[in-house]
């Protein structure tokens, strides 16, 4: 579900009107799932919905989709697809893929046990931690201004910025520090805390101060204190290595040509060491659903802290982010805690009410997962997903 003060929620992650290239869907590549046998309410998941949401992969918006819904309202499982276009095999149900930017509510949550643990002060300025990185045009900006995205720090340097130009660099090394360096080098955007504005330089920042703090790498850490006590045992942190370890569905971007046809350039390999605490993570729908269920449940993060993953920052106008990585939803009545991830080749989100009653995870490996409009089997499947 993306990030919604940058996109609607339905805006999952593209509408592009693809047309050529892509293979049909077969009776072994359309939707399979199984629901809970126990119904706790009147308002179990929607099976027929459901599967209609991601029947017919692959098409022009997506080459596969896995989805997990769940809480005690019901549960149901599908996927549909392909495992890569030239097999036309069909998907794998427990595929592992790039999370990308749900990688936050992991950073978050280390962050908060650490706060718990008295080694961090939500309150104290990042200056204080990582000296030097940000300019003296800066304020103090307090780490819990890093968490809800309220710091003003700018967006740091990339590798590019259309399509083409990460693609030719998509085996090199960009490091989180370069990219705080060039962050902090640059002027404020607004005074802390007066502004929300998501960027992924703020979970820059969390992963450098958890490894200052801890003088241990930001992957040990998360899993120590997130990975290991969530049971998420198919989850990881790539680094510098392109690949996806492990059984994966093949990614893939569509290019169109100059003479209009369209190419699929499949991106499965890629080196995401630049996103690092902010989007790097290498999950499966299982594990995500976990770290829900454990950190709603206290598992994680433990009281007072965890009331920081239930606020958004008070007198900031239109704020929706709260220091836990998550994005207040609220639909039909019911108040959702979101949060979206889009790589190239994969988008992926989870969302949940606050009593899990119900639960959502999906992974869909979109054939534009970085554009701003609306990819159809994403806004399907949340239509029938929060009915």
């Amino acid at each position: 579900m993306r990030d919604i003060r940058r996109r609607s929620l339905l805006a999952g992650a593209l509408a592009v009107p693809l047309t050529t290239g892509l293979p049909t869907a077969s009776a072994s590549a359309t939707a399979t799932a199984t629901t809970s046998a126990t119904v706790h309410s009147t308002c179990a998941p929607d099976a027929g919905a459901l599967r209609a949401a991601i029947a017919g992969l692959p098409d022009a918006n997506a080459t596969a989709a896995l989805v997990r819904v769940g809480g005690t309202d019901g549960r149901w499982r599908g996927s549909s697809g392909v495992r890569d276009l030239e097999s036309g095999r069909p998907a794998d149900p427990d595929a592992r893929f790039r999370a990308g930017s749900t990688t936050k509510v992991v950073t978050a949550a280390t962050v908060l046990r650490l706060a718990h643990e008295g080694r961090i002060d939500l309150d104290t300025p990042v200056q204080h931690y990582l000296p030097g990185l940000l300019g003296k045009r800066f304020r103090p900006v307090a780490v819990r201004r890093l968490l809800d995205h309220t710091s003003g720090i700018p967006a740091g340097d990339g590798l590019g910025t259309t399509f083409e130009e990460v693609y030719a660099h998509r085996f090199d090394t960009l490091t989180p520090q370069r990219v705080a360096a060039s962050a902090g080098a640059k002027k404020p955007e607004f005074r802390p805390g007066s502004q929300q504005h998501y960027l992924n330089i703020n979970y820059t920042f969390l992963g450098l101060l958890i490894e200052r703090v801890t003088g241990r790498s930001y992957a040990s850490e998360a899993a120590r204190l997130v990975l290991t006590p969530a049971g998420m045992r198919d989850t990881y942190f790539p680094g510098t290595d392109p690949r996806i370890l492990g059984p994966h569905n093949r990614g893939y971007q569509a290019v169109r040509r100059a003479d209009g046809t369209t190419e699929f350039v499949d991106v499965t390999e890629w080196n995401q060491a630049d996103r690092f605490a902010a989007g790097d993570m290498i999950s499966t729908t299982a594990d995500l659903e976990r770290l829900l269920t454990g950190l709603f449940r206290g598992r994680i993060v433990p009281r007072p802290q965890l009331r920081e993953v239930f606020s958004v920052p008070p007198g900031v106008t239109g704020a929706s982010y709260s220091a836990g990585g998550l994005q207040r939803f609220e639909s039909d009545g019911k108040v959702y805690w979101v949060k979206s991830g889009g790589r190239y080749g994969y988008n992926s989100a989870v969302a949940a009410t606050r009593d899990l009653s119900r639960t959502v995870v999906y992974s869909v490996n979109s054939t534009d997962a970085k554009s701003e409009d609306a990819n159809p089997v994403i806004v399907r499947i949340i239509t029938a997903a929060l009915k």
